[in-house]
């Protein structure tokens, strides 16, 4: 399964990467995400691990998740594996005119039988993960556009 969405964010590039990448702050950017643990220290950069919560369909659910590649103002890869299936998502930073084009692509591969049995019910949670990606890029942009100044940002009460 494959998922793309393209969204425009009224800031420059190194600010909305920054916002982007920025794991331990997740929880107070995006609504969803009600708690996010890291679980290694130091920089933003491939290699780094963290354990987000998110609600999903009205229930917590718990990923470690970790980037997979990191280059700065450019791009970076979340991995997770979750449900016997990788799930990659590459975040593409591309600034021009004080404006930056995010693209988030996700690719999720089915590793183990059951996944791969049950891989023709993923056209029945496409749309879930698109709207949970755009809800992500909406939030994200809007702090950026902010100034990275949550105070300024008004925080959705919608849910799924």
């Amino acid at each position: 399964m494959r998922v793309a969405i393209d969204h425009e964010v009224a800031a420059p590039v190194s600010l909305v990467f920054s916002v982007f990448s920025d794991i331990p702050k997740l929880a107070e950017r995006i609504e969803k995400i009600t708690k996010v643990e890291m679980l290694t220290e130091g920089p933003m950069e491939k290699g780094t691990r963290w354990r987000e919560t998110r609600v999903v369909m009205k229930k917590e659910a718990t990923e470690e998740m970790w980037y997979s590649e990191f280059h700065t103002d450019r791009s970076y890869t979340v991995r997770g594996e979750s449900m016997g299936s990788v799930f990659l998502t590459t975040f593409t930073f591309q600034g021009a005119n004080g404006k930056t084009s995010v693209r988030a692509e996700m690719v999720a591969t089915p590793q183990t039988v059951m996944a791969k049995l049950l891989s023709p019910l993923t056209l029945l949670t496409k749309g879930m993960m698109r709207r949970c990606l755009t809800g992500d890029l909406e939030a994200l942009g809007l702090v950026a556009e902010s100034g990275g100044d949550m105070s300024e940002v008004e925080v959705s009460t919608e849910t799924t």
